[in-house]
């Protein structure tokens, strides 16, 4: 499986961009699918998440603001995030997970100016 994210970019302080993962290969082995973020000198944490069935988890501090969400018919899945926040500042990386393996995406850079 091969994941592409972009999206990113440079925003103000209460800005939005939506961020898109196209995925391709034996995509049919993907359950999961998910949204992580690293800032410098920060672990990688989990942004918000979704499975086949469309149930979808969020970290607290992004609920209410960010939305994941797939289009199986593209093969792609989505973050919106809205009221950004200079603490969203990171590179944001698309992942999938198969029944033994987790694929990751290259990343894609978000900056929120504050």
């Amino acid at each position: 499986v091969q994941l592409q994210a972009s999206g990113g970019g440079l925003v103000q302080t209460g800005g939005s961009l939506r961020l898109s993962c196209a995925a391709s290969g034996s995509i049919f082995s993907i359950s999961a699918m998910a949204w992580y973020r690293q800032a410098p000198g920060n672990q990688r944490e989990l942004v918000a998440a979704i499975t086949t069935g469309g149930s979808t988890n969020y970290a607290v501090s992004v609920k209410g603001r960010f939305t994941i969400s797939r289009d199986n018919t593209k093969n792609t899945l989505y973050l919106q995030t809205n009221t950004l926040k200079p603490e969203d500042t990171a590179v944001y990386y698309c992942a999938a997970f198969g029944a033994t393996t987790a694929y990751w995406g290259q990343g894609t850079q978000v900056t929120v100016s504050s």
